[in-house]
């Protein structure tokens, strides 16, 4: 049956759909306006705690298992205010950095160059040590990197502790890079970026900054999700930014995914992913999460999150211990643009890892030969070495699709049951993700006489000497 122009666009489905979502959005807004400006704290107080006792009556599963070897890690990652106080409760120190992008973004970049209990003498400057940069993924900051129940699964401290000078970087917007020179939060322009800016600006500027600290000639580049995304964007688009990278991991790696589990969600944004917009607005996208997160008891707002994954992703993440989610979960969201999530349903429309599209069309004025094509990020040109470690269970990764879009030269790596949030909280990531990424550190590493642990076979302190790699076994 042919559609209607301008009402055929959307199906019926899609407009009930449209029509509830509006609603919904209308409704969790009304509320967060009752809690924020009308309830007193107290009465704040009293909803969680009922929500706790509500919890604990119909059983609290997930609770009494403790996986962590600390017993009390799980409150305490829980309750941690910040990565400075993530790191110290593992017994690291670590340095907080701003750099200032060219179009006057001010980020939050986070180091750990010291052991545990140690704390380096002389902050900001360079320890000659090789430099490797971790980078999250979309709704995140650094924090999801440390904010693990063993320090043994979280991958900067294993790296510090193998002699790297670790660093994290932050996205514009998040919750430690909520500045700018020229436009303040609370206004439409500061939110008016998407992945291009992270490319263009945030990856190289962030890299540079740390080249420049450091001294090092190059640094190894660790990704996880759209944190890989933005290191494919920016290699294509900056060559010289090729020679500072001795090799790209990524992990749970996004260039174009094919869309989302929920059908109505992914066939409503992908027939027009400026809808977004009239659902959340041109700023901040669901920044009421730490709202619910206030007044909901923790293992609920933890299943909350798990129904939530489920629904949209099919991600059961079934390797993530339960402490663990209700430790981390609290960690999960920051701050990012409405535009930026626009932009990965414009990628998921077109089935290609596209720069944003200010001049959207309709798929009903498209003809087959189109007189307009939005430009592509040329990935087949990066020259920096790229390994893949992907989850075979993760909804978002297609393989096949992803090869087919980088250079030859990049190796891809698959990981047994992982699915895509797991690969940086799962309970064996210790034995099945982090081996992985010091394998291919060391391959790429340009200063292996600094590092500790096994290196080619061979045991090395960090201080140059070196002894058999079996030693120890006997």
């Amino acid at each position: 049956m042919a559609r209607v122009p301008l009402i055929g666009r959307l199906s019926f489905r899609e407009y009930v759909a449209l029509v509830f979502g509006l609603i919904f959005i209308a409704f969790e807004g009304l509320i967060r306006l009752v809690i924020l400006l009308l309830l007193p704290r107290i009465l704040i107080n009293w909803f969680y705690d009922r929500s706790r006792s509500l919890f604990h009556f119909l059983g609290g599963r997930g609770l009494k298992k403790q996986n962590s070897r600390d017993p009390k890690a799980t409150p305490r990652i829980l309750h941690a205010r910040d990565f400075g106080e993530l790191c110290a409760l593992h017994g690291y120190m670590p340095e907080e950095h701003v750099v200032l992008t060219k179009d006057g973004y001010l980020l939050g970049l986070h180091r750990i160059s010291s052991k545990k209990g140690q704390q380096n003498s002389r902050p900001g400057i360079s320890t000659g040590k090789p430099v490797v940069y971790l980078h999250h993924g979309l709704l995140m900051n650094s924090e999801v990197w440390v904010c693990l129940t063993d320090a043994e699964r979280a991958l900067p401290f294993v790296l510090v502790e193998q002699g790297f000078d670790v660093w994290l970087g932050n996205n514009r917007g998040n919750k430690y890079s909520k500045k700018s020179i020229h436009h303040g939060p609370n206004s439409t322009k500061f939110w008016d970026f998407s992945i291009d800016d992270f490319a263009w600006h945030d990856i190289p500027d962030s890299i540079q900054y740390i080249l420049d600290i450091t001294k090092a000639p190059k640094l190894s580049y660790v990704g996880f999700s759209q944190g890989t995304a933005q290191a494919f964007a920016a290699l294509s688009i900056h060559p010289q930014l090729n020679e500072k990278i001795n090799v790209f991991i990524a992990l749970a790696p996004a260039l174009s995914p094919a869309g989302l589990s929920a059908s109505i969600v992914d066939g409503l944004m992908k027939s027009s992913p400026t809808l977004m917009f009239l659902f959340f607005g041109r700023k901040s996208i669901l920044s009421s999460a730490t709202m619910w997160q206030s007044i909901l008891y923790p293992p609920i707002f933890a299943k909350v999150i798990d129904v939530s994954l489920i629904w949209m992703f099919n991600w059961h993440n079934r390797n993530i211990t339960p402490s663990q989610k209700i430790a981390a979960y609290a960690h999960l969201y920051s701050f990012a643009s409405t535009k930026s999530v626009v932009h990965w349903f414009q990628i998921m429309r077109n089935g290609a890892f596209l720069m944003y599209d200010d001049e959207v069309m309709s798929p009903v004025v498209r003809t087959s030969v189109s007189s307009y094509r939005p430009a592509r990020f040329p990935t087949k040109n990066i020259a920096t070495p790229i390994v893949l470690l992907y989850g075979d269970r993760d909804s978002l990764v297609d393989i096949d699709a992803m090869m087919s879009q980088l250079p030859e030269h990049t190796e891809a790596r698959r990981l047994h049951s992982y699915e895509h949030i797991d690969i940086l909280w799962g309970k064996d990531v210790d034995r099945d993700v982090i081996p992985e990424v010091l394998d291919a550190l060391k391959r790429y590493c340009e200063d292996k006489d600094k590092l500790s642990g096994i290196v080619n076979g061979v045991k090395r302190t960090g201080d140059g000497t070196e002894t058999d790699g079996l030693s120890d076994s006997f």
